[in-house]
């Protein structure tokens, strides 16, 4: 009777002790974290850089008066910010008293002329003397040596041959005086002639009036400004550029490479859309800024005004301030999100597992980085962080063909999802797509 519950309490503790053993441990599995991807492949690359300058004239000029006088016409229209043509006149000023001056030595040059005709009619009868008062001095003189004469004849006669001599050099002389005053006044008449051509000032080129300074019926001096202008042929615009930007640029574009081998595009903003314009880089600035350290680079926009059209493109004036920017020629190039490269180091999936790259960039603008090393065609990057990037780790990448296609249209210097150059409508697209090309 006692061995039994002796038993039954024994084998109880013996399974009471099996019954503390933990169950074993079963593996937790989290599902692997979407990422968003873009798989690399060579993209066209238009590379540039922007600046920002103000707009000015290739060319000024000054109407400044050269003879004095009362401006007795002027071009009507003629105010600022008119434009004249070529050639067109645009002040006449009174030149009678130069046509006096000149008609004074009209005359001076007449009675210099009918003097002359005196004199060789003078010099006429001078030298017939002169061959009579020679043959008779020649007469005495043998006379005086077969003792005919005396010796105070001949002398007599010799001083009159001189006489007559001295009469006719006279002459020739007042005939070279004349000569020599006709060429004075002659030239004086050219100068005055020369005056009276200045009495109209026309413009040199087609330019437009940015002030004007004199008006009808006032009277002027040599050397007075009557007006001011500036050539509507052409503009330039002085961008200003920073010089870490530009090199790289250039090393993309490859070795030799000068900044007037780059394309220029000058862009204005615009309410409803920018407005562009095809430019061309004529030169480098001559100095470096010293608190912005950027260098300057001058573009030039022909025709400004004949490119612009009313409520759609304006004429590029006088201190606009605008965009420039400064196209290398399009090429293949491994481009990626410039946000996906941090600290130089890129996250991209191998085999569905997330793995750290570092990565060299040689060219960044805007949201996009040229890939140098590191990375690869095919290789997917990843171009959002998942919430816990850890090298790794298990993801599912999405590909995002969204941002691939912004990325191109940026890369082309366009606007996603708009025409290729992203430029208005009208005359200032056309402009766009030419400075793209």
């Amino acid at each position: 009777m006692v061995a039994v519950p002796l038993a039954i309490g024994v084998g109880a503790v013996i399974f009471a002790g099996k019954l503390r053993t933990l169950p074993e441990p079963v593996a937790a599995s989290r599902p692997p974290v979407l990422v968003r991807v873009m798989t690399l492949a060579p993209l066209d690359l238009m590379a540039r850089v922007s600046g920002y300058g103000t707009v000015a004239p290739v060319r000024e000029w000054r109407a400044v008066a050269r003879v004095e006088g009362e401006i007795v016409q002027i071009a009507a229209p003629l105010a600022a910010g008119d434009v004249v043509k070529a050639g067109a006149a645009l002040f006449t000023l009174d030149d009678s008293d130069l046509k006096l001056d000149l008609a004074n030595i009209d005359a001076q040059l007449a009675a210099s002329r009918v003097k002359d005709q005196t004199v060789e009619a003078s010099l006429a009868l001078a030298r017939s003397d002169l061959d009579l008062a020679q043959q008779d001095l020649a007469r005495q003189d043998k006379l005086a040596a077969q003792g005919v004469v005396t010796q105070a004849t001949l002398e007599t006669t010799r001083r009159q041959e001189l006489s007559t001599r001295t009469k006719v050099i006279e002459l020739e002389s007042q005939l070279a005086l004349n000569a020599a005053e006709r060429e004075v006044l002659a030239t004086q008449a050219e100068t005055i002639r020369r005056a009276i051509g200045f009495a109209q000032i026309t413009a040199p080129y087609d330019l437009r009036v940015t002030e004007l300074a004199a008006d009808l019926g006032q009277y002027v001096s040599r050397g007075q400004v009557l007006l001011s202008g500036e050539g509507v042929e052409a503009v330039e615009i002085a961008a200003q550029f920073p010089i870490g930007r530009i090199g790289p640029l250039l090393r993309l574009v490859g070795e030799g490479t000068q900044v007037s081998d780059l394309k220029a595009r000058v862009t204005l903003p615009g309410a409803e859309h920018p407005v562009f314009w095809k430019a061309e880089v004529v030169r480098m600035g001559d100095a470096i800024d010293a608190t912005t350290q950027s260098a300057p680079v001058v573009v030039r926009v022909t025709d400004p005004l004949g490119q612009s059209v009313a409520g759609e493109r304006p004429p590029l004036r006088r201190n606009m301030v605008v965009e420039v920017e400064l196209f290398a020629p399009k090429r293949p190039a491994l481009v990626v999100p410039a946000e996906a490269v941090v600290n130089g180091a890129a996250l991209v999936v191998k085999d569905g597992v997330l793995e750290k790259r570092p990565v060299k960039t040689s060219f960044a603008s805007g949201d996009l980085a040229v890939v140098s090393a590191g990375l690869a065609e095919g290789e997917q990057l990843v171009i959002t962080d998942p919430s816990i990037a850890v090298p790794g780790m298990a993801v599912k990448p999405v590909e995002d063909a969204a941002r691939k296609a912004a990325l191109q249209a940026e890369a082309l210097g366009q606007a996603p999802g708009a025409a290729p150059t992203g430029a208005g409508t009208g005359a200032g697209k056309k402009a766009a797509e030419g400075a793209t090309q």
